[in-house]
This record gives structure tokens, C-alpha cells and sequence, in this order.
């Protein structure tokens, strides 16, 4: 069961029990488990199987077709698509950091990228595959994928927890250092421009960082499956609840079943976060502009002006940092057959 740490709300402000953090810069790499080290080759193989639709039950549906890595990390839909057009109840979370949260989904139910990996595949409305034995048996008859196995883990390797192992491989190297942001708190005091200081200044004043602390803005560094999680909507007596139907998921209530869980969710990362529209798990919000309104009112029970706003997307703005370059993957072909699930 994962540990959670509650973000709390005290006299108007966001406090922690982990306590505030200072502002940090993003680091340019990942950290790894000790039964996972980061390779080249799984690294490589990693990225393939990501891209590879042939991993779900109809052949249509990779990793990437949620989280583009092409682009944002996520899919611009409210809600993602999965096999035979059926959409699920959340939106799809950028991938692009995703390796310095302590807990992976909205409800915080998988400890490592590893666990998460897995999930997809056997989601009846994602990737639709029976059971992972179903998924890997597809990937046995694509005859060049056991070289790039043996290459990574060794031979006789070809099974779920080595497909896993290898695609958080790859997606811990999805990371975007060097925002202006983070050359601004490294010493470059003109990488932010005087509004994007003003709105750091705002949003360190209203209490945002509270909860969209440390380098990440996902909350404090915790150990792996301790989550940092966030009651939203705090403050429900508001218009922007029902608009948005804010307390239609129960979120990490559904997977514990406990009352006292209920929509909690795990405090989502600012970075890039200009590039991840629509916002919140249900992908509600279309603008970001109204996403500071309804957070301020919501979790702060505060309205801001309209310069407040201004700012502080400004500052968000900064939060976005360099996208490696990516190259599509050439994948195995499907030699001689089908690789529909039947």
C-alpha cells in the first residue's frame, strides 16, 4: 500500500507537512530503482515497445498514442482514446518527468514507472489485451524484438517485467532541464522577464508552492511510493465545482475505497505545463488562464484579478523547458502474420 502525505490547508495558505520547499532547479537526469540501472540498450528497447501499437488488442493503441512524446508528453484530449474508440473517465498526464514522481496515476495506485508501464496493456478501454500473458505472446511472434531483449537483459528474457523494466528505462530519460526558470534560480537573473518574476513572486505569496514545491513543482522529494497527495476541490462552496464537475472522481477513493480518500489526487507537476491542455484529471479546463482561476478558488478560496492571472501564467510559462530530440524507433516487422489479439 503506498504511504501518502496530505497537503494541508491552514489559515488561508497552503502548508505541508513536509514543509515548504525552496525553489529548485530540474536535474538533467533521472534517478533509477537498483534493480532497474539505465542502459542504452534497454533505453532503446524501451522506446521501441512505447511506440509499438501492436501491444494492444487491436493493434492500434501504443504508450505514446496517450503520451505523445512528440509532443507535450500527453494527448490534448479532455479524455484519452483507447481501443475501439472507447475513452476513458481521466486525462492522460504528461509523461515528461513523470520519472520524479514518487507514485504514478491520478490516484497514486503504482509505486515505480515499472508498475505503471504494466497498466495500460490489460485496461479494457486502453490497450484492451486479455492479460499480460495475451501481450507478450504478441511480442514473441514479432521475430526481431528477442535480439533487442537478449541485448538489454540477457537471453530467455523476453517476459512483462523485463517490457516494463524496459519502457520506465526509456521514459526516465524524458526530462526537460534548463527552463528559463531553472537558469533563473541558478544565478541568470534576466532568463525570467520582469512579469514571470512577478508572477513567481504571486504565486509564492497566494502559497502555491505549498503543494507545487520542489524541482518538479509535484511537492517535496519523497521515497518511491510515499505519495503527495492534495483534496481537490478543497474548497467546494464555489461555481467552478459544478461547472466543471470537480468532484465527479472519487480519485485515490476509488482504488482504497476509504471515505477519507476521496477525491484526493496526486499534486501533478507545473513543467510544460503551458504545453498540456486541458487541465485537471478529468481534462475539464481548456484554458490555462482559467485553470490559476479555478485553483485559486478552489484550493485557496481566493479570487485573483486579472492581472494576478496574467502574471502568474507568465511565470508558469517559464516552466518550460528543452524537449530532447526524439526519433521514431524503426520496430521488428510482423513477419508473415496477424498480430490482432483473438
Amino acid at each position: 500500500m503506498n504511504k501518502v502525505i496530505i497537503a494541508t490547508v491552514l489559515s488561508g495558505f497552503i502548508s505541508t507537512q513536509a514543509g515548504a520547499a525552496n525553489w529548485e532547479a530540474l536535474p538533467s537526469t533521472a534517478p533509477a530503482p537498483a534493480d532497474n540501472p539505465t542502459t542504452a540498450a534497454k533505453v532503446e528497447l524501451g522506446k521501441m515497445l512505447y511506440m509499438d501499437p501492436r501491444l494492444s488488442s487491436t493493434g492500434t493503441v501504443s504508450c505514446n498514442s496517450c503520451h505523445n512524446v512528440m509532443e507535450g508528453g500527453d494527448d490534448s484530449r479532455p479524455n484519452s482514446m483507447g481501443v475501439n474508440g472507447q475513452t476513458g473517465g481521466r486525462s492522460a498526464p504528461t509523461v515528461w518527468n513523470a520519472a520524479f514522481y514518487s507514485v504514478q496515476f491520478w490516484d497514486g495506485r503504482a509505486n515505480l514507472l515499472e508498475d505503471q508501464a504494466k497498466g495500460p496493456i490489460t485496461n479494457p478501454i486502453e490497450m484492451g489485451m486479455k492479460d499480460h500473458d495475451q501481450a507478450m505472446h504478441v511480442v514473441k511472434t514479432i521475430p526481431g524484438y528477442e535480439a533487442y531483449f537478449e541485448k538489454a537483459f540477457g537471453k530467455n528474457s523476453m517476459n512483462i517485467v523485463n517490457a516494463a523494466k524496459a519502457i520506465a528505462a526509456f521514459e526516465r530519460t524524458l526530462i526537460t532541464p534548463n527552463s528559463a526558470y531553472d537558469r533563473f534560480v541558478k544565478g541568470d537573473k534576466k532568463a525570467m522577464t520582469e512579469q514571470q518574476q512577478k508572477g513567481m513572486n504571486k504565486f509564492a505569496e497566494l502559497g502555491c508552492n505549498g503543494c507545487h514545491s520542489g524541482a518538479a513543482f509535484n511537492g517535496p522529494k519523497m521515497e518511491i511510493g510515499t505519495g503527495f497527495f492534495q483534496k481537490f476541490p478543497t474548497f467546494a462552496d464555489n461555481a467552478y465545482v459544478g461547472k466543471y464537475k470537480l468532484m465527479d472522481d472519487k480519485g485515490r477513493g476509488e482504488v482504497t475505497g476509504n471515505a477519507a480518500d476521496n477525491n484526493m489526487f496526486r499534486v501533478p507537476t507545473l513543467r510544460n505545463i503551458t504545453d498540456t491542455a486541458p487541465y485537471f484529471h478529468n481534462g475539464s479546463v481548456k484554458t490555462l488562464d482559467d485553470a490559476v482561476r479555478v485553483m485559486a478558488k478552489t484550493q485557496l478560496n481566493k479570487d485573483l484579478s486579472k492581472q494576478d492571472v496574467s502574471d502568474i501564467v507568465a511565470f508558469l510559462g517559464a516552466l518550460t523547458g528543452e524537449y530532447p530530440e526524439i526519433t521514431m524507433p524503426r520496430l521488428p516487422a510482423s513477419t508473415g502474420s496477424t498480430v490482432i489479439a483473438e
